[in-house]
């Protein structure tokens, strides 16, 4: 256990109002729409390199009311052994609705993380891109904290977004990251060997940050790597 954690209970409490009033979809979760929110999909299962023989374990950290593994089914993602972990009870019951042999855990990993088993790697969509009322100190410990521990639960790496500082405004309550500060962090910290996304259109960016350099082969995205049955 940390010996500070930042009051980030409120993050899953600012979503399930969004849930509340908007019910269970990408716009339920915070998203603006569908579209984008299947951007993010896409570009977060983009981390996945090459394919080995065995299913890639993937934890969804955030996962919400399930709709990344949603939208893994509808496109038929396959060769992929997925894990969603939420700290909200009540969207881990509604995964358990939709999905019942799934396995989604209700879990709070920096205060208990023994119970955090291992993957290959681990992707963080949303839960960073918002700060509700947190300092922009105390969000950036809660993304240090959070990152280093799933990196250490990875073999392979990890992925995450968050709000980028390029844009013509800053919401208050969203968590706008300098590249400089999330690249020094990620170098002395996590690994060398990263790559910063913001090609994809929206007022974000992501990150994978792997535990070996690329070799050899270019990597590829899902689909192209043969994750579509």
């Amino acid at each position: 256990m940390v010996s500070f954690l930042p009051d980030y209970r409120q993050i899953t409490d600012c979503t399930e109002s969004y849930f509340d009033r908007l019910g269970d979809s990408p716009l339920g979760m915070g998203w603006p729409n569908l579209d984008d929110a299947r951007t993010r999909y896409q570009v977060m299962l983009d981390v996945i390199r090459e394919p080995a023989s065995d299913p890639v374990r993937l934890l969804d950290f955030g996962c919400g009311a399930g709709h990344l593994y949603e939208y893994m089914q509808e496109t038929r993602l396959s060769h992929i052994d997925y894990c969603g972990i939420d700290l909200s009870e009540r969207f881990i019951r509604q995964c358990h609705s939709k999905f019942p042999q799934t396995d989604f855990r209700c879990l709070d990993v920096l205060r208990t993380p023994d119970e955090l088993p291992s993957f290959d790697y681990a992707v963080i969509n949303g839960v960073f891109t918002s700060r509700c009322r947190m300092s922009f100190e105390d969000m950036f410990c809660f993304v240090r904290q959070v990152t280093e521990l799933l990196f250490s639960r990875c073999t392979q790496g990890i992925a995450f977004n968050v709000m980028s500082k390029q844009v013509d405004w800053e919401r208050d309550d969203l968590f706008h990251l300098p590249l400089d500060e999330l690249a020094w962090f990620v170098c002395r910290q996590l690994s060398r060997h990263f790559v910063v996304r913001n090609d994809y259109g929206l007022y974000e960016y992501t990150t994978y940050v792997y535990r070996r350099p690329l070799s050899g082969r270019t990597r590829r995205s899902t689909r192209e790597a043969g994750f579509v049955s």
